[in-house]
């Protein structure tokens, strides 16, 4: 039996997160022995699968700050993830033959340590480095050693993984001293048994006026561009008669931790962003919801509104377009390999009239949903399923260890 130990910072509710989760279930569908460690771990607000005995979660190091007096985030969640690293390696006792580590490569070293070398599988969502701005000199230095441990840690992988064909271009550009280095993609793919199961009951979370409802589904993240999903909002509301816009919803649904200063700043920003534009009466937000509510969600929705502008990938999209759901999304990154586009959605520029447009679409032709939304599925089925994804990353570990 291949014994395979996941590491990765924070076990949320998030894409990353989903993905790790999924590759674990997967491995153990093979008959691996899996374990996930991590720095953060909480029941109340995890994917559904890690709550069973068969995926144990073994949680250490949280007690390290997640930053100093608001500052260093990237530098607590490296030392957070050695510490992991170090607590597996020397005082934990368990065994096993390969490690997947995700987001921090900084924690591979330390894996190195280990008397018999063990093989590592780096996945990369997307460069570390480039997921925060530098707007100041101080930022600048005091990123500088950050961004080159990254470079240097990661290359020291025995195989480095990406999401997308998007990211493993941006790998490249990134990281200069790595070229030799094969990046194969792994697509993200979808555990289908969660969208396969009963849905809860959406009563009172939407007006019963409601015939067409827009979902956003994304973590409260500025980067994420969630006011387009209101301003866009506001533009169909122009477009469309009295009667129509009666009827039209937008539910903005995403990862909330009430510990991430951002999520709680951002999420107010949104609400004063609606009440401000006098959408209140259509529009509701839901933070940190279960996969039954999201289940539901999507098989109720008109379609999903995608927002994020160079996102890697974005699991959301598959998701949506499994549930036979159209998704409008911002033509870059990720999305550009997974929707397609008039097919199983609209790929539009990320400003309000031309995510406005492809919304009065729906609201036009109402049939539109049904027509996009079966070859939406029918792509997931193709190119993004389970088995697929399964069988790929089972070859790469047994690789690894033969």
């Amino acid at each position: 039996m291949v014994r395979v130990v996941f590491l990765h910072p924070d076990l949320g509710i998030g894409g990353a997160e989903r993905l790790v989760v999924d590759a674990a279930v997967a491995l153990r569908s093979r008959g691996c022995s899996v374990q996930i460690w991590t720095a953060h771990y909480d029941p109340r607000h995890c994917f559904s699968e890690t709550l069973s005995p068969d995926l144990p979660v073994v949680c250490v190091g949280d007690w390290l700050p997640t930053s100093v007096c608001g500052y260093f985030h990237a530098l607590c969640a490296y030392i957070r993830m050695i510490y992991v690293a170090l607590y597996l390696v020397f005082l934990s006792g368990e065994e096993f033959d390969v490690v997947f580590c995700d987001q921090v490569s900084a924690c591979i070293p330390v894996l190195r340590l280990v008397r018999h070398r063990k093989k590592v599988l780096f996945y990369c969502h997307f460069p570390d480095q480039l997921l925060t701005q530098r707007r100041s000199l101080l930022k600048r230095l005091y990123r500088a050693p950050i961004d080159q441990l990254e470079e240097r840690t990661t290359g020291m992988a025995d195989l480095v993984v990406v999401n997308s064909k998007f990211t493993a271009d941006v790998f490249k550009q990134t990281f200069p001293n790595l070229s030799g280095i094969q990046t194969d993609v792994l697509y993200p793919s979808l555990n289908t048994s969660t969208f396969d199961r009963n849905m809860e009951d959406l009563d009172g979370l939407i007006p019963d006026r409601c015939r067409f409802l827009f979902l956003s589904i994304n973590r409260y993240e500025r980067k994420k561009n969630l006011p387009l999903a209101v301003q866009a909002l506001a533009a169909l509301k122009e477009r469309i008669s009295a009667r129509q816009w009666e009827q039209v919803h937008l539910v903005m649904a995403g990862g909330y931790d009430e510990r991430v200063v951002e999520n709680v700043q951002h999420y107010a920003e949104l609400r004063s962003l609606v009440s401000s534009l006098g959408l209140g009466d259509h529009v509701t937000f839901l933070r940190s919801f279960s996969d039954r509510q999201k289940v539901a969600l999507l098989h109720k929705s008109t379609c999903v509104l995608y927002t994020p502008s160079g996102e890697h990938f974005g699991i959301v999209p598959i998701e949506a377009m499994y549930m036979q759901c159209p998704v409008i999304a911002v033509a870059s990154g990720g999305p550009l390999e997974s929707v397609a586009h008039e097919e199983t959605g609209f790929l539009c520029q990320p400003v309000a009239e031309s995510f406005a447009e492809a919304m009065q679409r729906f609201v036009a032709e109402p049939e539109l949903k049904k027509l996009i939304g079966k070859a939406g599925k029918e792509r997931v089925l193709k190119k993004f399923s389970l088995a697929a994804f399964t069988d790929q990353l089972y070859q790469y570990i047994l690789n690894l260890v033969n």
